[in-house]
């Protein structure tokens, strides 16, 4: 067999064992005895046991991201963060041995700075909306906090409350988003930040780049009134 199509066998036994573990640790030589390889040819492909766990975790957390991204946008912004977050939730409940891991110290998948892009994409919608209260990325720390906790709190729990997630979620979405559905932003703050995510990755013509410079800080000033 090719050593690609080595490295995906070790790496899909290691998935089943995990997801099949419950939370508990899997060990080296399990992964081998399922894979079929001996100890040298994983830590060929792998490293060492860590090496092996954070290839696992960026496997896990690209299944996450092929319904993310797969999933349509609808027309209402903050909706679409509502769905986002309760898909976030799903995955950790359905997946909980992988979401564990992946949520680990030390353990961020570089996978996981993509999920995290695409939370800021659906933040900025909300924003050039005029419904965002607070500047985007303190909106997707607090979205990604607050979902992250909640999720790892219901799969380590004995007794769940089925109503912790979409109490917390609605109180998060609350604290940054806004019902206003009017074509402008209904206060200052709303106004710059909406400005803000308009102008990403733009230098208008008009202005120099030290004016466009002073225009961000200004409407950076603005958005947290």
């Amino acid at each position: 067999m090719s050593d690609i199509g080595t490295r995906e066998r070790i790496l899909h036994a290691a998935a089943r064992l995990l997801a099949e573990s419950g939370g508990a640790p899997i060990s080296t030589r399990a992964v081998c005895a399922a894979a079929g390889v001996g100890a040298p040819t994983l830590y060929h492909h792998f490293g060492d046991k860590d090496g092996l766990l954070d290839a696992v975790v960026a496997y896990g957390y690209d299944r996450y991201l092929e319904g993310k991204r797969s999933r349509p946008a609808g027309d209402d912004p903050v909706e679409n963060l509502r769905r986002g977050w309760d898909a976030h939730v799903e995955f950790g409940l359905t997946q909980p041995a992988f979401y564990a891991l992946m949520h680990g110290a030390g353990r961020r998948a570089a996978a996981s700075e993509e999920g995290y892009k695409i939370l800021l994409g659906e933040i900025e919608a909300v924003a050039r909306a005029g419904r965002l209260r607070v500047p985007v990325k303190t909106a997707a720390d607090m979205i990604h906090a607050g979902s992250v906790g909640v999720t790892l709190k219901l799969i380590s729990g004995s007794d769940p409350d089925p109503e912790l997630s979409p109490r917390t979620r609605e109180a998060i979405l609350a604290a940054v988003t806004t019902d206003q559905v009017e074509d402008r932003p209904s206060s200052v703050s709303s106004m710059a930040i909406a400005l803000t995510s308009a102008l990403k990755g733009r230098t208008p013509h008009t202005l120099s780049e030290a004016e466009s410079a002073m225009l961000r800080e200004w409407l950076t000033r603005l958005a947290v009134e």
